[in-house]
């Protein structure tokens, strides 16, 4: 199994409060996503994610077929660390940590996802030529996004 990593940082003019209001809530997902994923929450979210939370979604991530991905919240250190696991999906392991700092300018978002595809070599070799990629352009787009929900 190879794991993987991906890493991104991006200042947001808002306060620690906002910030945590807005990615606590699982509805927000929907917007921080490409279209071209056709990403679907599938089951019944509170406005506010707490540990133990599980959630079903439903993605269109390869060759236009849908597939479920299911994710745990594992971790909730309000205002400034929740975590995410994948449970049941279209990776061998996904661990994605996200991070939140006040600073003079505002929040520092930091994420962290550690990641590995199934069916090893064949993971790799599609890792290599679409995976990544793909990962780069969602959180592209997140970030595109959020510079236009929090301008400054």
């Amino acid at each position: 199994m190879t794991l993987h990593a991906l890493s991104r940082t991006q200042i947001l003019p808002i306060t620690l409060s906002e910030a945590w209001a807005y990615f606590s809530d699982p509805n927000n997902l929907c917007d921080l996503t490409p279209e071209w994923l056709c990403f679907d929450i599938r089951s019944n979210v509170p406005p506010r994610m707490h540990p133990g939370m599980i959630i079903e979604y439903r993605i269109t991530a390869l060759a236009g077929i849908p597939m479920n991905w299911i994710t745990e919240i594992t971790h909730v250190v309000e205002p400034v660390l929740f975590v995410d696991e994948q449970r049941f999906g279209p990776y061998r392991f996904w661990h994605h940590q996200h991070h939140f700092r006040e600073i003079d300018r505002g929040v520092e978002m930091y994420d962290l996802v550690h990641y590995s595809l199934p069916f090893w070599p064949l993971g790799s070799l599609m890792h290599a030529l679409h995976v990544r990629k793909k990962l780069r352009e969602i959180f592209d787009h997140r970030q595109e996004h959020l510079k236009v929900v929090f301008p400054g």
